[in-house]
């Protein structure tokens, strides 16, 4: 089926818009369009409204994204509109206007456009239009912006009766292309794609260019002596040392993964007089506040001062912002009200080190952070013109705790098992680690993928996903120094660690009497020794955070078995599985759990047997290499060759929550070798 001509227009517009951040923000805002096409049941023309649906993202939006929806009907509705108490009701008759099967939902902003007479509407939530929307005065300013051009529309909650209001006020302006939504946003009008893209950029540029000429140089006040940014070091060294005791906070109610921020338009805000009293009123846009909660929490020390008073502080300022939030609600809640949702923090603020943002998932994370600098953004543009007044705190619960907005929460799907968990995987960018990571990923974990070979980890974690997925790492995890690195760099993309896979190591297959020295201090060192200081690191930051945590060993079942020529690499094997039972008695205290599992020989993707330690097995038993893998199956009570899938399977067994409550234990992956059967 051919896409109608208005709406191609309506998607290469959205995508055009939504690409550039000073128009609108990540999955805000809606555009639509209107046309005629052939009913396929009657054969005559039939008017239509194209609208982008409830969620999505105007820079990504596809047709599917998009509701359709019968233009009579849907004007129709205003004569059966019961009134702005029971406006919540038009969401569902909405459903009843639809035309043909598929598209997406429509969202609560369609009457803005289907009752508004004009072919293209656009609505946006530009931080230069939201400064002019949240000023104190912004009805004075937007007339002394924009003369008779752009027309003011007091504050209302989005639904039918601001489709209704903006309708009327078009009506009543037909030399407008727009208006300004008090608390909110922009919208804008046109007879053609064209000009309406053109309409709402001139709104959006012309306020840019007024709020920098008529604005005051530096709106936030003065710097407050000692909340100046750390040198970027030392910042970030800070920031990772605060992160897991920062992310353990902002999960007190349920886990969340986070994201930190030290951009300039952050640093500046947090060294400034107004910090504190602007960070209190909150944000403004129903967007924004739908995604950093009604005002974030800030710490009131110094960046200069230590960690632990910084820690302590944090600690008690994050109990006040519970009890505050739970008397939010109470001052709002009415009985039919949905239930707190949750009292933590999703924005947390540091002066001179930055800002961490928290989220279900990375990208709800990272999201909630741009979301706080579009709301910085705003906040300058309003404090440079006037004073920055956002919608009253009665008007943002009424949004926050929507009828319509917990419907929506309600349909999301239901998480995957292993959802808001962070791992740190060594050894992954090939082989067992790799499998690994990829089944990590599929069950909903953040994966920060280490190993030895950069470009490996940097391919492995480029097949899993984004960086809203996967990272990688560089390390070896002989030194010390890296590791502590690897782990610095995980809590700073993710805020911290819960799940670490020591599956990082190497084999070297020789005879007592041909094994060096420096062979058996090379196993021990990649193996036992780097096992021993990543599970250190670990250990630092779970306790920090204080959500538990797994530590899981992909150890061998040649630390139970004993087999010819290997012993360098079979009692490394043994250390591994010793130091499982010596740290699950020692963290268990803590909610960590260790287990282990103890693979067969696996051929297939493997580096080590790659590397050359595949041959020498196969030399020992007197196969050839390419049979080895078959050879280890038949000497198996199974007969089936172990794959890395097979061990990854372990892992998520031991980390998904239906053995929550074994440690110690190992899991032998051998297809069934009697001789490592564990006693």
């Amino acid at each position: 089926m051919t896409t109608h001509s208005e709406v191609q227009a309506l998607l290469e517009r959205s995508n055009r818009l939504g690409s550039d951040p000073r128009n609108t923000n990540y999955a805000g805002g809606n555009t639509s369009a209107k046309g005629s096409e052939t009913d396929p049941v009657t054969g005559a023309p039939v008017d239509l409204l194209w609208v982008k649906g409830s969620g999505g993202d105007l820079g990504t939006l596809r047709e599917q994204g998009l509701a359709v929806l019968r233009l009579d009907r849907m004007r129709a509705l205003v004569d059966v509109y019961p009134g702005v108490e029971r406006e919540d009701e038009m969401v569902a008759a909405f459903d009843f206007c639809l035309h043909g099967k598929g598209g997406a939902a429509p969202s609560i902003d369609t009457a803005m456009h289907g009752l508004v007479d004009a072919t293209h509407v656009d609505h946006l939530h530009p931080d230069s239009g939201i400064a002019l929307a949240t000023a104190a005065d912004g009805e004075a300013l937007t007339k002394e912006c924009f003369g008779d051009r752009v027309v003011w529309v007091p504050w209302r909650r989005p639904g039918f009766q601001l489709g209704l209001d903006i309708a009327a006020i078009k009506a009543a302006n037909p030399q407008a292309i727009g208006c300004i939504l008090g608390g909110h946003g922009i919208t804008a009008w046109g007879s053609s794609s064209a000009e309406c893209e053109a309409r709402s950029l001139e709104i959006i540029q012309t306020a840019e260019r007024f709020l920098t000429e008529r604005g005051a140089d530096e709106p936030f006040g003065g710097v407050v002596s000692g909340f100046e940014p750390l040198p970027e070091d030392a910042r970030r060294e800070r920031a990772a040392a605060l992160a897991p005791i920062v992310r353990g906070l902002a999960s007190t109610d349920k886990p969340q993964v986070g994201h930190f921020t030290d951009s300039d338009v952050v640093l500046k805000f947090l060294a400034r007089e107004k910090l504190a009293p602007l960070a209190a009123l909150g944000t403004s846009c129903p967007d924004h506040f739908l995604r950093t909660k009604v005002r974030p929490l800030v710490l009131d020390l110094p960046a200069t001062s230590s960690l632990e008073e910084s820690v302590d502080r944090l600690k008690d300022l994050h109990a006040a912002y519970r009890e505050d939030y739970e008397a939010y609600y109470n001052r709002h809640a009415t009985a039919d009200s949905p239930p707190m949702r949750g009292a933590d923090p999703a924005i947390v603020l540091v002066p001179g080190i930055g800002m961490f943002s928290f989220g279900k998932d990375k990208q709800t994370a990272r999201v909630a952070g741009e979301f706080y600098v579009n709301a910085i953004n705003v906040m300058r543009g309003a404090e440079a013109v006037s004073s920055y007044a956002p919608i009253a705190e009665s008007e943002k619960f009424r949004i926050e705790y929507w009828a319509l907005e917990e419907a929506k929460l309600q349909r999301m799907p239901k998480p995957k098992p292993l959802a808001s968990r962070v791992a740190l995987v060594t050894g992954a960018g090939s082989g067992i680690g790799k499998a690994i990571a990829q089944r990590l990923a599929a069950e909903g974990v953040c994966v920060v993928v280490a190993d030895l070979n950069a470009e490996a980890a940097a391919t492995a974690a480029a097949e899993i996903g984004s960086t809203d997925v996967a990272i990688p790492v560089t390390v070896d995890v002989t030194d010390e120094e890296q590791i502590a690195a690897s782990f610095r760099e995980a809590v700073l993309a993710f805020g911290g660690v819960d799940l670490v896979v020591n599956n990082a190591g190497l084999s070297i297959s020789k005879p007592l009497l041909e094994t060096t020295v420096a062979d058996w201090d090379l196993q021990h060192d990649v193996m036992a020794r780097g096992s021993f200081l990543v599970s250190r690191e670990a250990a630092r930051v779970m306790i920090d955070q204080q959500l538990g945590g797994d530590i899981i060993y992909i150890a061998s079942k040649n630390g139970v078995f004993a087999g010819p020529n290997n012993i360098a690499y079979g009692a490394t094997k043994a250390d591994q599985a010793h130091q499982v039972r010596l740290l699950a008695a020692e963290l268990g205290e803590h909610g960590i759990r260790v287990n282990g599992v103890n693979p067969d020989g696996v051929v297939r993707g493997s580096g080590i047997f790659a590397g050359g330690w595949g041959a020498k097995r196969a030399a020992v038993y007197g196969v050839p290499e390419e049979e080895l893998g078959a050879f280890y199956a038949q000497r198996t009570l199974l007969k089936q060759e172990v794959l890395p899938e097979h061990v990854a399977n372990a892992v998520f067994a031991l980390t998904a929550g239906d053995l929550s409550h074994t440690t110690g234990l190992h899991i032998p992956v051998d297809a069934g070798v009697a001789a490592a059967f564990l006693r």
